[in-house]
């Protein structure tokens, strides 16, 4: 929780407004206030506009001790703090040496058989619709919360995403059993204006869709470890793994750069079936 009382509370007045006029996420504006009322904390009698970078330092290198902050969230607490100095003061962009490196880690990805097991696990019509889209359109959760009855296009067998990640709008597929499905959600619930909605109206919540999928994970006894996520991931690889092109799975997921999409390259049944040892390719007999 933000601390109850912050001697230049109209600082973080001017950061929550600057991100809102640049239109971030609610998440993101969340995120940022929260860590930049805690370095206003830090520092309870002085103006923010007044300190420096050896301030912010030990502000980062304590908390993250102390705290023992992860590297994300470590990460969190650098940006909203730059944030406040680059683009609400409009200081020059600065380096923070206690910015973590960024380690490489391969995304979970649900075999086809899993995949399978966990929507078989769902018997609600609109939880399956949810999981199932999630899975067929390559879809981040706050994505499928966002969507309107209108973006689904039965013609053009598309799914119109409006402003993703980074406010930048894009087109998946509709799979055609998935236009089934729909149609027999639509009739049976009826939705208004958004395509999931909520039991008194209004867009479903994205804690009510992780609600869901743990349940669906439980029953099916797939990976524990799973995410919504893991969903998305598995789109991309099993894509991958049915030969489609590397570039147009990078457009359905909305990447605007295509190392970010190259790391399910890594990941693929097939791709892990060309691994080999070059001791294979020596002629040595074997001699044991």
């Amino acid at each position: 929780m933000e601390p109850v009382k912050l001697k230049y509370i109209d600082q973080l007045i001017r950061l929550e407004e600057r991100l809102r006029l640049q239109r971030y996420s609610y998440n993101t504006v969340k995120t940022y206030k929260y860590f930049f009322a805690q370095f206003m904390s830090y520092y309870p009698d002085s103006d923010p506009q007044t300190l420096e970078k050896a301030d912010i330092m030990k502000f980062l290198l304590e908390c993250s001790a102390k705290k023992k902050w992860s590297d994300s969230t470590q990460n969190q607490a650098v940006n909203a703090i730059k944030f406040y100095y680059e683009k609400v003061l409009g200081q020059q962009r600065t380096y923070y040496e206690l910015r973590p490196r960024k380690g490489t880690s391969l995304p979970g990805v649900f075999s086809e058989q899993e995949i399978k097991l966990l929507f078989e696990a769902v018997t609600n019509l609109k939880h399956r619709c949810i999981l199932m889209l999630i899975y067929s359109a390559g879809l981040r959760i706050g994505e499928s919360i966002s969507l309107r009855k209108e973006d689904i296009n039965f013609d053009r067998n598309t799914v119109f995403i409006k402003g993703g990640k980074g406010k930048k709008d894009r087109t998946s597929v509709l799979s055609e059993k998935m236009k089934t499905i729909i149609n027999d959600y639509l009739k049976a619930y009826n939705p208004q204006y958004w395509l999931f909605e909520g039991q008194d109206g209004g867009q479903y919540s994205t804690r009510s869709i992780q609600n869901v999928f743990r349940r669906a994970v439980k029953t099916s006894g797939v990976n524990p470890f799973s995410t919504v996520h893991t969903l998305r991931h598995s789109f991309a690889t099993h894509l991958l793994e049915k030969g489609m092109d590397l570039r147009h799975i990078q457009v359905l997921l909305g990447h605007s750069s295509s190392k970010t999409t190259e790391i399910y390259t890594h990941i693929t049944a097939k791709s892990r079936e060309k691994f080999c040892s070059p001791l294979d390719f020596l002629d040595i007999g074997d001699e044991s």
